[in-house]
């Protein structure tokens, strides 16, 4: 069963983003880095880059496939966590803490009301507990 943690808001794409008043981190989720396996290497944004919501923002490549990862919000990356370019497997030991890929100052919150609570993520990966 994955870890879905309460306070986080979640994509069908499976990124989490947690909110720290007007910055968004964002890394994906347990779920994924499990169906992506060995993660080997992270494409990281640059910093100052302007995404939008559902738009690519990072790659994550493991031994399977290479993976976007989509922003879950629009904003400027104000940082990228560099410890991923040395240790990739960061994301698949820590996928939570220290496997987050970005930090996006974020351009407007209502954009945070379509995103799914830690329920809704559990329904669509199947990870309901009985």
């Amino acid at each position: 069963m994955s870890n879905i943690p309460e306070q986080l808001k979640y994509t069908k794409d499976h990124e989490w983003i947690k909110i720290e008043e007007d910055i968004g981190i964002v890394g994906i989720t347990d779920y994924a880095q499990n169906q992506l396996t060995d993660v080997v290497f992270v494409e990281l944004p640059e910093i100052g880059k302007q995404v939008e919501k559902d738009k690519n923002l990072a790659n994550v490549e493991s031994v399977k496939s290479v993976s976007d990862v989509f922003s879950p919000i629009s904003g400027e990356v104000i940082e990228a966590n560099e410890k991923l370019s040395d240790s990739p497997e960061t994301i698949n030991k820590d996928c939570y803490g220290e496997g987050w890929i970005a930090k996006i100052k974020i351009k407007d919150k209502a954009e945070l009301d379509s995103l799914m609570s830690a329920e809704d993520y559990k329904k669509l990966t199947g990870s309901e507990s009985h």
